[in-house]
């Protein structure tokens, strides 16, 4: 059963459209109700959003008017007339780019039509009720709640879910105990997805930087975590513990107790290859099972190796 709710969006929705109204009625326009329509279809879900949807609809409002005189001052003022009009007017605006206003622009076409005469007082005051509607949008849209807390709340689980994850993964190595169900590769997963929709939206709302930041972060965990899902089957491969394993283990102890939104990655770098030096110098493996688990293991530290170095090319959150 779906819960009752009402939202940020439905509350300016409804503020605005009987602001909208109000206004087209104090200033005695004709039609004036459509005011509340256009500002209804003009708020959208972001600042962004809504400034091209406004510009999209007063573009194709004003192509609809010069339209409409043409073709009903021309054929007369027929139904006929605007299906044949539509069959012009509608590839035009998606020629313009602005395919989102024809319903608006409809609106439009309908007063004018229903006038049976187009005079110059008529077009402006449709193009009144045209700047009360989006006027009064963009001003609602002026307001988005901030989503900082939300974004915070997202990096720190996804960041726990990484966290895990190498637990899972140390205790492998160490014990080679596998019982775990993976249930953070399926949760970190979900909330990377909820997380870069959110952040991308962040993004849409403000006119300045800050808001990249969090949205970049989650690109960087994604491309992480699908190294994450890469060696996991890697390591359920290897079926004996070797003194490599145990010295990834330790190095992953220490990484996943500092995985945080700053930029340490250049000093695991440095780990890593001095690691990888101690690698080599160690005696070769002397079975054949020792030489597939270290050759596994070794693969692990390359993609680990990504994974530290796609970390390094992000400058931190503060």
């Amino acid at each position: 059963m779906l819960k009752f709710r009402i939202g940020y969006r439905t509350i300016k929705t409804a503020l605005g459209t009987a602001l909208a109204i109000t206004l087209a009625q104090l200033f005695q326009l004709h039609n004036f109700p459509s005011a509340g329509i256009i500002t209804i279809l003009c708020i959208q879900v972001t600042k962004k959003r809504s400034l091209q949807t406004s510009w999209a609809r007063f573009l194709a409002c004003a192509i609809a008017i010069v339209f409409s005189f043409v073709f009903f001052e021309t054929f007369g003022f027929h139904p006929l007339t605007i299906g044949v009009m539509l069959l012009f007017f509608i590839p035009v605006t998606v020629m313009a780019r602005v395919s989102e206003g024809i319903v608006t622009s409809s609106v439009i076409i309908l007063h004018l039509y229903a006038s049976k005469h187009i005079t110059m007082p008529l077009i402006l005051n449709e193009l009144a009720l045209i700047a009360t509607g989006i006027g009064v949008a963009l001003v609602m849209n002026l307001y988005m709640p901030s989503v900082d807390k939300k974004l915070k709340e997202y990096q720190e689980k996804i960041e726990e879910c990484f966290a895990k994850i190498f637990c899972e993964i140390e205790s492998f190595l160490l014990n080679g105990d596998y019982s775990w169900d993976g249930k953070e590769i399926t949760e970190a997963a979900s909330l990377l997805q909820e997380a870069k929709k959110l952040s991308s939206q962040d993004v849409e709302n403000r006119f300045n930087k800050q808001g990249n930041l969090y949205y970049h972060y989650f690109k960087m965990r994604e491309k992480q975590f699908e190294i994450l899902e890469r060696v996991l089957p890697i390591l359920t491969s290897i079926s004996i513990t070797v003194e490599q394993g145990e010295m990834i283990a330790d190095f992953l102890k220490d990484l996943r107790t500092h995985i945080h939104p700053g930029n340490t990655a250049h000093n695991f770098l440095r780990k890593l290859h001095d690691m990888k030096g101690t690698f080599e110098e160690m005696p070769l493996p002397k079975t054949r099972e020792e030489f597939e688990a270290r050759a596994e293991l070794f693969h692990f530290v390359k993609e680990m190796e990504e994974y530290l170095v796609i970390k390094s090319t992000f400058k931190g959150l503060k």
